[in-house]
């Protein structure tokens, strides 16, 4: 028959999630003859989006980032997407749907509805300032309601449910400045993904980060106060929290209704009842998603819901795909904190073991679950360090091939083996692909990057966990091609960040057009102008806003403080070893006083100046100045601070004194840039107050002299640093330091932390120790002229800034108002057009 002439079959998909997206995105991708036309019914208004990632909304993001695909989708021939349209009803019969008042006939129906939040049937719960976490619009009214209460004090809310949703929800509740609780009715966070070891550990951890846990609990009543809104929750053991909001998030239910009116078979605890094939027991009516009840249960998570959708997409096209089971792994984030659960984590089959490792001070809780002769990998459960989960989740049902422990151990004391994955290995398991379907992307298929294997096989475009494997496998399988993998550093450099660090330095290049021309091609982008600016920095040619290099800036370089989510700018300036006097502290506190700033210690020693605008910053910056202040580069790749406890000025265990040599490093080091930010710390004995080992650097006196400990850091990966050298003379000790940040600023990639740099270094921290302390390359002189070159040369960037108009003239929010500026106590706009009030402006986190 004719092409024109074909009729198309016509898909009703009833629901407008992320698995309807899938669902879509499947069938047309193979639906070649074009025999589907298809339509899509979205209750909300908008395209179907990433839920996974709502809390990054609370940072600044937005929704319209959060959109699943290509926009291309939803206008391809044959395809309808309808925002704003429940389906009011399901007719099986006469085999059509109702929206809108009107009728949709179909010839296959799809029920992916998703789910609903579950609110317990607790008194109060429908009162105003409680809430469900969900949708955007849910998220949009939590953050209105969070932001614009009119307090003199912290706005206080509680979670109701401490398991994944609810850890969400208190990141997004403490990412607002909310001080924040989580109640949870099981005696452990996230019950049905970790044990109880894992759930203290991970207690402990977001306890740190300043929210309240309360497990054990169980919410008797939600108060309203005279105002009518949220006010307190009481507990069923008679104690009672003070509270502005409240967020039910214990769990969800599938939103089945319609399918059940249609005479639809549900299960025991609800969802569509489907076969092994998503469908229903009525012709070309299927299931998937949430709301789908397979193999007895309904799941939760996206990834099953994703092998649904491209199970129907194929049963669709004539194929014959089944059910596999689903993939139940996490891994999260969850307020910072890594969480990651797999395979068997409880070791509920029979002869199990476990091996776990648990380090409380580091905060990290690791646990494996063996078969009985602790060959075969069957799960396990990792809290605060989940580095491993990529290598070891596609190993669920393989043999490990090594001591167990080795995966466990923090990083240096012992190196996790290096084992190939078999081919039949899931290594994305949100897109259901294998370590096989990789490298037959590259090998066959004719990708050449990680961006062709991620648009060849869908690997990574989802949670992005398996990203680190994924590039690891595409590397190694072009290695094995004989092809050589690019390290380029942008489509417009051929030369990794190192390399182009080199040919900078030898050709003594000092502006962005002079390097581009002899090195690179186009007119560069948003990686490679910030790393060259770096670069130029580091190599000391000039302030970061002189005209050349001010448009290679990032954000918060181009203005030298830290960009907010409402626009405004935190000022933080440098306090040497957290030493400081009372006439310093007087004088920031009057600055904030007058600027009417939020102010916050910061984890360095520091003190933080939240809420100025960009027309502010001169003039505080002034007054910071005249006060004896710098600027602590807060805002840059660069030094950050030297953490120091008192040691042996005043602690009665300290053995060296610690605070000098935090403050002699600081300054000596204050601005060097490089391709992170780094931090150093100095404790004055073993009892290691400073937590110098969770830094780039750390110091901790001995009897005899001072231990250098490197490659460590806090942040996405936690990182204990290693034992570099014991023993050191004061002089001998800074050479070492020297010589360890310049080999690193001139070697590592861009945005690497000293941590995987140590680690991706080849031989490790044995051939860093033989370049820095040993000299083996003969660079030790140069590496010492060029550090010395970089303390004769600092100057401060506040106040180079200050004495320079032309610098200081690029701080205003309107070009044609240039002269208006603001000493802190009157009405302005700020720089993104926000009308803010005057003296009664309030900051709050």
């Amino acid at each position: 028959m004719d092409e024109q002439h074909t009729v198309r079959r016509r898909l009703v998909v009833v629901g407008g999630g992320m698995v309807a997206h899938r669902l879509v995105e499947a069938l047309t991708d193979r639906d070649l003859d074009g025999a589907w036309q298809v339509d899509v019914f979205a209750e909300e208004s908008r395209p179907p989006y990433d839920r996974v990632a709502l809390t990054s909304f609370f940072s600044g993001r937005d929704p319209d980032d959060l959109l699943l695909g290509e926009p291309e989708l939803w206008h391809r021939d044959g395809v309808r997407l309808h925002t704003n349209a429940a389906v009011q009803r399901i007719d099986t019969e006469r085999r059509e749907v109702h929206a809108r008042g009107r009728r949709f006939p179909y010839d296959a129906l799809v029920i992916a509805t998703g789910s609903y939040p579950a609110v317990p049937p607790v008194p109060g719960s429908d009162l105003p300032g409680a809430f469900v976490y969900r949708t955007v619009d849910d998220v949009t009214e939590l953050r209105a309601w969070a932001t614009t209460r009119h307090l003199k004090r912290p706005v206080r809310g509680a979670v109701v449910g401490g398991g994944l949703l609810g850890l969400e929800a208190a990141g997004a509740l403490t990412a607002m400045g909310v001080e924040t609780t989580v109640v949870e009715f099981a005696p452990r966070l996230m019950p049905i993904q970790v044990d109880e070891g894992g759930g203290e550990g991970l207690r402990r951890l977001i306890e740190k980060l300043g929210v309240n846990v309360r497990t054990a609990t169980a919410t008797s009543k939600v108060r309203a106060g005279s105002n009518g809104r949220v006010n307190r929750m009481d507990f069923a053991d008679g104690s009672k929290l003070p509270v502005d909001l409240v967020v039910f998030a214990t769990g969800v239910r599938p939103r089945d209704e319609l399918a059940r009116e249609a005479g639809l078979p549900v299960g025991d605890r609800g969802g569509v009842v489907v076969d092994e094939t998503c469908a229903t027991g009525t012709p070309d009516v299927y299931a998937i998603g949430e709301v789908a009840c397979i193999e007895g249960r309904t799941w939760g998570l996206v990834a099953p819901g994703y092998t649904m959708a491209e199970i129907v997409a194929d049963r669709l096209l004539g194929g014959s795909a089944t059910f596999p089971g689903a993939d139940t792994s996490t891994k999260l984030k969850l307020l910072g904190v890594d969480v990651a659960s797999f395979g068997d984590a409880f070791a509920e089959s029979p002869g199990a073991l476990e091996v776990v490792y648990a380090d409380p001070v580091a905060g990290a809780y690791k646990k494996l679950v063996l078969s009985d002769d602790a060959q075969t990998l069957l799960g396990g459960v990792l809290v605060g360090d989940a580095s491993a989960y990529a290598s070891l989740r596609p190993m669920v049902g393989q043999k490990l091939g090594a001591d167990p422990t080795a995966w466990l151990l923090p990083e240096g004391a012992s190196a996790a083996p290096a084992a190939d994955l078999p081919d039949a290995a899931n290594v994305c398991s949100c897109n259901n692909v294998s370590a096989g379907a990789i490298r037959c992307a590259v090998s066959e298929e004719g990708c050449t990057d990680l961006a062709g294997v991620k648009a060849c096989t869908k690997a990574g475009t989802s949670c992005g966990s398996c990203l680190p494997l994924v590039k690891k496998l595409v590397g190694s399988e072009l290695e094995k091609s004989g092809v050589a993998v690019s390290n380029a550093l942008c489509e417009h450099f051929e030369l990794s960040r190192a390399q182009l660090f080199d040919v900078v330095r030898v050709q003594d290049l000092g502006t962005f057009s002079e390097i581009l021309e002899r090195h690179g091609t186009g007119r560069g982008c948003d990686i490679c102008r910030p790393v060259v600016a770096s670069i130029l920095a580091s190599l000391g040619t000039g302030h970061v806003l002189d005209r050349d290099t001010a448009r290679l800036q990032d954000t918060n370089d181009h203005v030298m403080a830290n960009l907010q989510k409402d626009g405004t700018y935190s000022v933080v300036p440098r306090v040497p070893g957290g030493e400081i006097t009372p006439q310093g502290l007087i004088d920031i506190g009057q600055v904030a006083s007058d600027f009417g700033l939020y102010t916050k210690i910061t984890g360095g020693q520091r003190i933080d100046l939240f809420g100025a605008r960009i027309e502010q910053l001169p003039s505080i910056w002034q007054r910071l100045v005249d006060a004896g202040f710098e600027s602590g580069h807060a805002y840059g790749k660069a030094l950050r601070t030297v953490k120091s406890c008192v040691g042996s000025q005043w602690c009665r265990y300290g053995v060296q004194d610690s605070v000098a040599l935090a403050i002699a490093l600081e300054l000596r080091y204050r601005g060097l840039r490089s391709p992170h930010k780094i931090k150093l710390g100095v404790s004055g004995c073993a009892r290691e107050c400073a937590e110098a080992r969770s830094k780039d650097v750390g110091v901790i006196a001995t009897e005899h002299g001072w231990n250098v400990y490197v490659g460590g850091n806090g942040g996405f990966t936690p990182r204990h640093a290693q034992l570099f050298a014991e023993d050191l003379s004061t002089d001998d000790l800074v050479r070492t330091i020297d010589r360890f940040l310049m080999y690193y600023v001139r070697t590592a990639d861009r945005l690497q932390r000293t941590a995987a740099w140590v680690e991706e270094h080849e031989g490790g921290l044995e051939a860093i120790a033989d370049v820095v302390i040993d000299d083996s390359l003969g660079i030790g002189a140069d590496l010492d002229a060029a550090m010395a070159c970089h303390v004769d040369g600092y100057v401060d960037e506040w106040a180079a800034t200050l004495a320079d108009p032309e610098k200081r003239a690029q701080f205003v929010s309107f070009v044609n108002a240039p002269d208006t500026q603001d000493d802190g106590v009157g009405g302005a706009i700020d720089n993104r057009g926000t009308v803010i009030a005057g003296p009664t402006l309030e900051v709050r986190r």
